[in-house]
C-alpha cells in the first residue's frame, strides 16, 4: 500500500465521534458496542473506578499483534487512530483479506479510562500506569500484564502522546512522530525479538518520512525497568512504541491521527505479508534521534535590557476539573542566543519592540509590537 493512498482514503475511514483529545469512557464504549461480529468483544477487567476496560479481537492468522492504547489518559492520539482502523477493518480493500489471514490482532483501547475521564496521564490512584509494570498496584497494569500473558503476542504496538517541544536533531522541525523498539536490557542489547521490532519500524519510516520528511525521530532507548514497553520486549513480544508529538496549527491532533493510523496500518502490513523482513537494522539507526530544540514561540532580534537577543517561550497545559479542556500557561523558557532553534511561531520583524518586563522563568507578561501594531500580549502567562 502506497502512504498516499493510505492518506487519501483515510478521511472515509476517521471516526467522526471522535474530534478532539478529550473524549471519554462513555464515547469509546458507544463506538465499541457498535463493531459487527467480526469483532470479538471481551470485557477484561474494570478500572479503579469501576470503568470497563475492554479488549477487542479481530482476524484469525497465525501471527499474534498486540496493540494497546491511552496508558495515559490525556495522551489519545493512539486510540483515535485504533477506531480510524476499526472502521478501516470493516470495509472492502483488498488488503484487509492478507491482513485477516496472517495475523490476529487484540486491541486494548483506552487502558486508562479513569485517566481520561480526567484528563490526567495517571489513573486514579495517581500512579503513572506505565511505570507500574514490575509491582503492578493499579488494576489496570494487572490487566494489561494479564492480557499480553494470556494472548502471548508475537508483536506488540504501545501507543502514546509525546511533549509537542520534541524536535528531530539536525532538522528544527517538531516531532511529529516518534519511534522505538524499546530495549529490554540496560546495555541495549539486541536480540532477534528487539530486531524484529526495529525492521518494523524502519518498515514503516520508509513509507511515512515521505510525507513527513525530518518530522519523525528515534524516541530515547534508555531501558525502563517499569515499563510496560521494555517488559513486554524481554517477554518476547517484538515491541513497537509510537508516539505523536506536534504538528503545526494542530492542537487536537486531527492531522497527526492520519499520520499515526497510517504507522500502524503500514506496521500491520508489514508483518503480515513478512516485508519487514526485507529491511535492515542500519535503517532503523539511520532514523534521527530526538532531541529539544523548538519553543512554542520564539521572538528573535529583540531588545531586552538595552541588548538585542532571543526569547523562547513556551506553555504548559493543564486540564480543567470538568476534564473536556485545557489552559495553557505561557512562560519565559530561555533568554539569550537561540539562533540554533526554531518555534512553531516565530516573530522577527526589524521594527519590533516590547512593552513589560522579561523575566526568565517566569509567567509572561508583556506586549510585543510591529511598528505601533500590536501583535502579540500576554498578561500573567495568558495569551490575550
Amino acid at each position: 500500500m502506497h502512504i498516499k493512498d493510505i492518506l487519501s482514503l483515510h478521511s472515509s475511514f476517521k471516526e467522526a465521534k471522535l474530534n478532539n483529545r478529550f473524549f471519554k469512557h462513555e464515547d469509546v464504549t458507544a463506538l465499541i458496542k457498535k463493531l459487527p461480529d467480526t469483532f470479538k468483544i471481551k470485557e477484561t477487567g474494570r478500572s479503579v473506578k469501576g470503568l470497563s476496560i475492554y479488549t477487542i479481537q479481530w482476524g484469525n492468522g497465525p501471527v499474534k499483534v498486540m496493540l494497546w492504547s491511552q496508558m495515559h489518559g490525556d495522551e489519545a492520539t493512539g486510540t483515535m487512530a485504533l477506531f480510524d482502523l476499526f472502521n478501516f477493518l470493516q470495509s472492502d480493500h483488498e488488503s484487509i483479506k492478507l491482513l485477516a489471514q496472517n495475523c490476529t490482532l487484540l486491541f486494548m483501547p483506552m487502558v486508562n479510562p479513569d485517566g481520561a475521564a480526567m484528563f490526567t496521564r495517571r489513573n486514579a490512584q495517581q500512579i503513572d500506569i506505565n511505570r507500574d509494570y514490575l509491582q503492578a498496584l493499579t488494576p489496570e497494569a494487572k490487566i494489561l500484564k494479564q492480557c499480553r500473558d494470556n494472548f502471548e503476542p508475537h508483536f506488540g504496538f504501545n501507543l502514546h502522546d509525546q511533549n509537542t517541544l520534541w524536535s528531530v536533531n539536525g532538522s528544527l522541525k517538531p516531532a511529529t512522530l516518534s519511534y522505538l523498539a524499546p530495549a529490554y536490557n540496560a546495555t541495549l542489547s539486541i536480540n532477534d525479538n528487539r530486531k524484529n521490532a526495529m525492521l518494523v519500524i524502519a518498515e514503516m519510516f520508509k513509507h511515512l518520512n515521505q510525507v513527513l520528511p525530518q518530522q519523525i525521530s528515534l524516541f530515547d532507548d534508555e531501558f525502563e525497568p517499569r515499563a510496560f514497553g521494555d517488559n513486554f520486549q524481554k517477554k518476547g513480544t517484538s515491541t513497537i512504541l509510537i508516539e505523536a508529538g506536534g504538528y503545526q496549527d494542530d492542537f487536537e491532533k486531527q492531522e497527526i491521527r492520519s499520520f499515526y493510523f497510517a504507522s500502524i496500518l503500514i506496521g500491520l502490513m508489514s508483518i503480515a505479508s513478512k516485508t519487514y523482513v526485507n529491511q535492515n537494522i542500519d535503517s532503523y539507526f539511520s532514523i534521527p534521534k530526538n532531541n529539544k530544540q523548538i519553543f512554542h514561540i520564539l521572538i528573535k532580534s529583540i531588545t531586552v535590557n538595552g541588548i538585542k537577543t532571543d526569547i523562547g517561550i513556551n506553555y504548559e497545559e493543564k486540564p480543567y476539573t470538568d476534564g473536556l479542556s485545557t489552559e495553557k500557561t505561557y512562560f519565559i523558557e530561555d533568554i539569550g542566543d537561540l539562533s540554533y532553534c526554531d518555534a512553531y511561531t516565530v516573530y522577527h520583524t526589524e521594527n519590533q519592540f516590547i512593552e513589560g518586563d522579561i523575566i526568565f522563568n517566569q509567567n509572561a507578561s508583556f506586549k510585543l509590537y510591529n511598528n505601533q501594531n500590536l501583535i502579540l500580549s500576554f498578561s500573567d502567562g495568558k495569551l490575550q
